[in-house]
């Protein structure tokens, strides 16, 4: 192993302890009450992804169908967000389809909001049709990666079914026919699909720690006066995400837990100018 292996595999293990509640429920729990107590929700979601084992997806379902239980039973401000492989769609799109079902079901029972994440380009359309069976009613909302060129398109189609957004900038790097290869391209596109979600819909999730887009969408809110939540990652920039809840600003912290940390520190890790945002993070809000 190389010196810089064995660093960065320190990092990575560092910065999870930052990113991620801990091991179980109740770590995920405490976390958000915390978050509570500082004025903001949680967006609470089970680490794992890519599953093709049928007892995989089974744990994820009913880790799910626990943790909604668990946020009514304590009365924590809390969603939760999805992942549509975690759900089974590597194996079969109906698995999934009766698994999101079952967990939007639960949910919608309890009263508890549902997100269902976007991933990798090759299951954009799956996921979407996922979720527009289930739009038309309150209770869910899908994110939207400004990382790809078709997102507009997509923040359309959504706003035109009822649906509610999370715009994200995107973890996931793609061919740049389908995604966009800059940073500056990306936050250009942020911005386009921001503009239209707060000319055309009522209420949306703007996620993301760039400050420019951040005041932006408060600026722009000042004129259309829309039901905006800001969502940041647990440990990056939370202190300026309690300053925004601090000032009337509704706020929610997405919040990982489980024991499958290392795939997501890594994803992170490789995420456009997120490890020097991360490292920043470690010393200050």
């Amino acid at each position: 192993m190389s010196v810089w292996s064995a660093l960065d595999g320190r990092l990575e293990k560092a910065l999870a302890g930052r990113w991620i509640a801990g091991a179980g429920i109740d770590d995920a729990i405490l976390r958000a009450e915390a978050l509570n107590s500082m004025g903001m929700g949680a967006i609470l979601n089970y680490l794992g992804e890519e599953f093709t084992a049928k007892a995989d997806v089974e744990e994820a379902v009913l880790t799910y169908t626990r943790l909604v239980n668990k946020i009514t039973r304590e009365r924590v401000v809390a969603s939760i967000s999805v992942k549509p492989t975690q759900l089974g769609l590597r194996i079969g799109r109906r698995l999934a389809e009766r698994n999101y079902s079952k967990v939007v079901s639960a949910a919608r029972g309890r009263n508890v909001f549902v997100w269902l994440d976007m991933e990798a380009y090759d299951t954009v359309d799956a996921t979407f049709a996922l979720y527009s069976r289930q739009a038309a009613r309150k209770g869910v909302g899908i994110a939207l990666q400004a990382g790809l060129r078709r997102s507009l398109d997509d923040a359309k189609r959504i706003v035109g079914m009822r649906g509610v957004v999370r715009l994200v900038k995107g973890a996931y790097r793609e061919p740049e026919r389908l995604g966009f290869a800059s940073r500056s391209e990306v936050t250009r596109n942020y911005s386009r699909i921001m503009g239209y979600l707060f000319r055309n819909s009522s209420a949306f999730t703007i996620a993301t720690h760039d400050g420019s887009l951040i005041r932006e969408a408060l600026s722009l809110n000042r004129s259309y006066r829309r039901d905006v939540t800001y969502a940041m990652l647990n440990g990056i920039r939370n202190g300026y995400a309690q300053r925004l809840a601090a000032t009337n600003n509704s706020v929610s912290i997405y919040v990982p837990f489980g024991a499958r940390w290392l795939d997501y520190a890594s994803r992170r890790l490789s995420e456009r100018g997120h490890a020097a945002l991360a490292i920043r993070s470690m010393f200050g809000g």
